[in-house]
């Protein structure tokens, strides 16, 4: 390498990269902020549509929208339906969703929505569920095949398979996609 070429290589960025760098930046979030507003606004009316109660929060965080439905009423049922059998109604009014923000912006979503802290409360459920398969492989030296998940599901048991030293794969078609845990490769 020349010196000419070593030097350029270590030279400080131009102040007009780092102004570039910083307008991709701005121009990326003022593309999730709209992605949230819209998908805020499809989900509010239909809320009203469905005489549902709700409060729709928005957050924007690694490089993702995160939509949250909530109530203040605890008693109130409504929101569960939104949710449906082990989360099904509330995967598919995500995928409207992303729909809806693809129609309104011409950019594919990748935003996540929550109702009534279903994801979290999965989540948590998920993760108990990858330590207990991650002692059952640990203590048996076999693979443990987990129920059918969807991806967002998975990747969650992903990582937390991949923390504990642990080595899975998706496994598996359409539905019946499911994870399998093996002992780690060491």
């Amino acid at each position: 390498m020349t010196a000419a070429h070593e030097e350029q290589m270590s030279a400080p960025e131009e102040p007009g990269d780092a102004d570039e760098t910083a307008t991709e930046g701005e121009a990326k979030v003022s593309r999730l902020d709209e992605e949230g507003d819209v998908a805020a606004d499809y989900l509010e009316e239909l809320l009203d549509i469905a005489d549902i109660d709700g409060d729709i929060d928005i957050e924007v965080r690694n490089g993702r929208s995160y939509l949250s439905i909530v109530s203040e009423d605890s008693s109130d049922t409504g929101l569960s339906s939104l949710v449906g059998r082990d989360g099904e109604v509330l995967e598919a009014l995500q995928e409207l969703t992303r729909l809806s923000v693809l129609t309104a912006t011409d950019s594919r979503s990748r935003l996540v929505l929550d109702v009534d802290g279903y994801r979290s409360r999965r989540e948590r459920e998920l993760t108990d569920m990858a330590q207990g398969a991650v002692d059952k492989v640990r203590n048996s030296g076999k693979n443990v095949a987990l129920p059918p998940m969807s991806a967002y599901e998975r990747k969650i048991v992903h990582d937390v398979v991949a923390e504990l030293g642990f080595s899975s794969e998706s496994e598996g078609e359409g539905r019946g996609r499911h994870i399998v845990i093996s002992p780690s490769d060491d």
